[in-house]
């Protein structure tokens, strides 16, 4: 097995995919941190303090000269910071409120390694069609929003519910893939180019 090109201070599956579809190989070594939000402290700012607490906690745990990424992800309605749904009722109550309006995905990325610590932000907006009580129900049992900020998944069945997006999908997924290339490159780990595509074999 080839020795991965950078640390995913991260047990998100997601975060490992969308590394992979550019061509990086990461290997997961989740962190333990208290991502409780400071008093009134905005989502923007939560969301790089994390992602830069994941990076630098994972290089200090794990003393490795591999790059080390960490990543968050929060949604924002009107400044308020959503998170992962404590329970079943809690992910109704935050579909009931983003049903018919927009609603703000911010992701932000941190790498480590021989350029220092570098950071990066995104933004995306969110819109959400009407949805009937019924739908939110269905949805909720479904399980699939439980772990996913704002209890929805845009890469599952909750895009049925997003009527549009302005920003970046990945992004919204859990990892801006434009800004992390860049992060990266800049780090010394290449993502995919047509420089290093694997040679095909020739036509039968």
């Amino acid at each position: 097995m080839s020795s991965p090109d950078l640390i995913l201070a991260s047990a998100s599956p997601r975060r490992l995919e969308l590394l992979s579809t550019i061509g990086v190989s990461a290997r997961a070594c989740p962190v333990d941190l208290d991502e409780t939000p400071y008093p009134d402290e905005p989502a923007r700012d939560y969301v790089v303090r994390l992602a830069r607490e994941k990076a630098l906690s994972g290089q200090q745990a794990l003393s490795t000269l591999l790059p080390v990424l960490g990543g968050d992800t929060a949604l924002s309605l009107d400044g308020q910071i959503l998170g992962k749904p404590e329970s079943d009722d809690q992910a109704r109550a935050w579909l009931r409120c983003l049903s018919g309006r927009s609603h703000q995905v911010i992701s932000a990325v941190a790498v480590t390694g021989p350029a220092g610590l570098l950071e990066a932000c995104v933004i995306s907006d969110v819109h959400f069609r009407l949805m009937a009580e019924s739908e939110i129900n269905a949805y909720v049992a479904s399980g699939e929003g439980c772990d996913k900020a704002g209890g929805y998944a845009l890469q599952g069945r909750g895009a049925m519910f997003v009527s549009r997006i302005e920003g970046s999908w990945s992004g919204i997924v859990g990892l801006p893939l434009c800004e992390t290339a860049q992060l990266l490159a800049r780090q010394g780990v290449t993502p995919w180019s047509g420089d290093n595509e694997p040679e095909r074999g020739g036509a039968l």
